[in-house]
């Protein structure tokens, strides 16, 4: 996958450099060319000098291309306005926003904006919410028979039941995470655009939740 990252700052040169060490395609934007002495000596990617908000620089950084984008600087407002137009503009779904001022996240998860608040930030949490493929494992029991998992809702389940996930001695959905609060799932739970799933799945089910997360059932 090609993922545009704006902001080369130590948060987005760290996601650049484990974005590619995952084996993805990665440019990097900034508005100061000596910001790119922060990547990894190893890193290959394309580093393009502008604002991650003008619509040349973007489609510089390969855009029309990208599966994702991360918008990291240390500007709130670049950061919004970055996502919206790689979102609005050129229709890329998977988008982080990193977002100084927590009050301000709800807003921008109603835009269907995902957003993380820089006290909780890690590489980690952007990185999972960028790449919808990853199944990062939070917890696993002293067996290793149950993990739980943290994954984004894919687009094509917002507006349907989220108990049609759940697959009885396999996974269950265990709570949401909506705009910012938590919520402990229920059978009448309608997903929204922006949602945060956690769950709980047998250690054989890994692959078969993926699957079941591409795809819809009603």
């Amino acid at each position: 996958m090609h993922v545009v990252v704006v902001g080369c700052g130590r948060v987005g040169s760290e996601i650049a450099g484990a974005l590619e060490a995952q084996g993805h395609n990665v440019s990097i934007i900034d508005k100061r060319k000596d910001a790119f002495r922060r990547l990894p000596k190893e890193f290959s990617g394309e580093r393009i000098v502008g604002f991650g908000f003008d619509r040349d620089t973007l489609i510089e950084a390969g855009i029309n291309d990208a599966g994702a984008m991360a918008a990291v600087t240390s500007g709130d407002n670049s950061n919004i306005m970055s996502a919206r137009v790689a979102r609005e503009t050129f229709g890329v779904q998977q988008v982080v926003a990193r977002i100084y001022d927590p009050r301000r996240a709800a807003i921008y998860e109603r835009l269907g904006i995902p957003t993380v608040a820089t006290v909780s930030w890690t590489t980690e949490q952007v990185v999972r919410r960028l790449i919808p493929a990853i199944l990062p494992i939070d917890w696993t029991d002293a067996t290793g028979r149950v993990h739980l998992v943290e994954r984004s809702l894919p687009g094509h389940w917002a507006g349907r039941q989220l108990s049609n996930i759940e697959e009885s001695g396999r996974f269950t959905l265990s709570a949401v995470t909506r705009l910012g609060t938590a919520q402990v799932a229920r059978n009448d739970l309608v997903g929204q655009s922006g949602d945060i799933l956690h769950l709980v799945v047998a250690a054989d089910a890994l692959d078969e939740l993926a699957k079941r997360l591409a795809t819809t059932t009603d």
